[in-house]
């Protein structure tokens, strides 16, 4: 039974794979459909405004692509639906994971990254309902894609028994926290990433980047963007002290410099550097958004290179 469960888990991994691909590929095409039609739309669209002081009429300059391009395309519903119906599905994967395991589905790098990926899509599809940003979709499904991807090609073990220093309540409550506050840093950081190419472009370059023109302004990019990475560094700051718990619990010590701590650690200062820089005013913009997006690089960096390539109290890869 355990073994067809996990069949049955690891076939719907590769299948919530294939529709995330479908669903990128959707994205894609909708960036390149309003590129098109931004590059055969007029340049500039006139509008007349009553000045309150003279009563005389003055130009502003609208951008089409700003006025007309902000409504959902045909590519983009398609894209948001199979982004939804691959997140079910995923969704179905970890949980078939976990009853065959008779565990939470998270003790080992394979299992993090379906965790991880599942986030990153939740918060995704989550912020949705606060803001439209399926602009960002190409950016995170692509991401889930490679991630997931080479974890279910290269990452993939059986399941196997906890070590005893896993056998705790504080697995559950760490490894969950950590995950999901890497799906708001992902988040936050795709929307880094727009907002510098919205910065440029504002600033006169990137002129062939039409698409850009359906964004929000880079000023809202970052606004929006700092809101969910606040919500991340208050989960990672949790993930910080429960981890300290945790390990006196497990090796009666709360901090033993190990590498997976350091880096958890940096990590946790480049994003108070992040939120000190955003109270900062002469920070916010470009500096800022480059903190943020560092900050998430190194949070692939402790999932990835400390994990496969140091060795340490926190080696439960399972490879």
């Amino acid at each position: 039974m355990t073994e067809t469960l996990a069949a049955y888990s690891l076939v719907a991994i590769y299948s919530a794979i294939a529709v995330y691909a479908l669903a990128f590929i959707a994205y894609v095409l909708d960036l390149s459909k309003r590129t098109a039609v931004a590059q055969t739309a007029p340049a500039v669209a006139y509008t007349g405004t009553q000045s309150r002081s003279g009563g005389t009429a003055v130009a502003e300059r609208t951008t089409v692509a700003a006025v007309a391009g902000t409504g959902a395309t045909r590519y983009e519903r398609i894209a948001f639906a199979l982004t939804a119906l691959g997140f079910a599905i995923h969704v179905a994967s970890i949980v078939l994971r976990g009853i065959a395991a008779g565990r939470v589905p998270w003790a080992n790098m394979f299992e993090f990254a379906c965790m991880g990926t599942v986030f990153a899509v939740a918060v995704f599809l989550a912020v949705q309902l606060w803001r439209d940003v399926r602009f960002l979709g190409a950016f995170i499904l692509g991401l889930v894609v490679l991630l997931l991807g080479l974890s279910a090609v290269n990452f993939y073990v059986p399941i196997t028994p906890l070590p005893p220093a896993l056998q705790s309540v504080w697995l559950v409550i760490h490894v969950l926290v950590a995950t999901l506050a890497t799906g708001f840093f992902a988040v936050g950081g795709g929307l880094s990433i727009v907002q510098l190419l919205q910065a440029r472009r504002e600033a006169g370059g990137l002129a062939k980047w039409r698409f850009l023109g359906s964004v929000p302004a880079s000023d809202k990019l970052e606004t929006i963007a700092n809101r969910v990475i606040i919500v991340g560094f208050a989960f990672w700051t949790f993930t910080l002290i429960a981890g300290a718990i945790w390990a006196e619990r497990a090796w009666g010590r709360y901090w033993g410099w190990d590498t997976k701590e350091v880096w958890t650690f940096i990590v946790w200062v480049l994003f108070a550097g992040y939120v000190h820089a955003r109270a900062t005013r002469g920070w916010r913009g470009t500096p800022s958004a480059w903190l943020a997006i560092i900050g998430f690089a190194a949070v692939l960096f402790n999932f990835t290179v400390v994990n496969l390539f140091f060795s340490g109290w926190h080696a439960y890869s399972g490879l």
